[in-house]
């Protein structure tokens, strides 16, 4: 993650299916692909595409040009499920997607998505239900996401709150991630060292004992 999230609005992408799994959101043919902007095309991509490339027709629902720029995707019940793979947010984020409602995330895809910048937001059946009305009635209508209110406005007005891991919360208004936070606390971690010395030297024994 390299950009820190910001507040947005969107139109909302509604993908009714429900335990969507990982292999669906990013097929396990595109795993070595190492250019996350290149994973756009991936994502859902055997829905989206015929063996030969030829684009479905009718045409999945993110290949509809009202959806275009869209952010926000609300979709099923599990969304994530199945192996754990890191492409599968990867696939969102290069296709644009930065929030997903859903009322419940696989465990896994949940803590891949906060560190790459998709940001899971689970809600209850009702509020899901609504979501997926709004969208479908109105395609034009936007939502607001701010990560830093923990808030929601709706098309009409209404507006929800949102839970989030408070350090996960962190990380993504910062754009960091933990191999980041722990670099911008060198100064600090050298300093402790140095007023603790070890008890015990791990390096008896070795080249590098004192």
């Amino acid at each position: 993650m390299a950009e820190p999230f910001r507040a947005f609005s969107s139109k909302v992408v509604p993908i009714r299916a429900e335990n969507i799994d990982t292999d669906q959101i990013v097929p396990a043919r595109y795993l070595k692909v190492t250019n996350k902007d290149g994973l756009a095309d991936a994502l859902f991509h055997d829905w989206r595409y015929n063996e030969d490339g030829s684009q479905r027709e009718p045409r999945f629902i993110l290949d509809e040009p009202r959806y275009a720029g869209a952010k926000i995707l609300v979709a099923g019940d599990n969304f994530g499920s199945g192996s754990s793979r890191e492409h599968a947010p990867w696939a969102l984020r290069a296709w644009g997607i930065q929030a997903v409602f859903s009322t419940g995330f696989a465990d896994i895809f949940r803590s891949n998505s906060l560190k790459n910048g998709v940001l899971p937001i689970v809600v209850d059946r009702a509020t899901h239900e609504r979501l997926f009305e709004m969208a479908e009635a109105n395609p034009d209508g936007e939502v607001r996401v701010d990560l830093a209110e923990q808030g929601v406005l709706l098309p009409d007005g209404s507006t929800l709150d949102f839970e989030i891991d408070p350090f996960a919360k962190m990380m993504l208004l910062a754009g960091q991630d933990e191999v980041g936070y722990v670099l911008a606390k060198d100064a600090d971690i050298s300093a402790w060292e140095a007023g603790h010395p070890a008890r015990v030297d791990t390096r008896l024994g070795t080249a590098l004992a004192r």
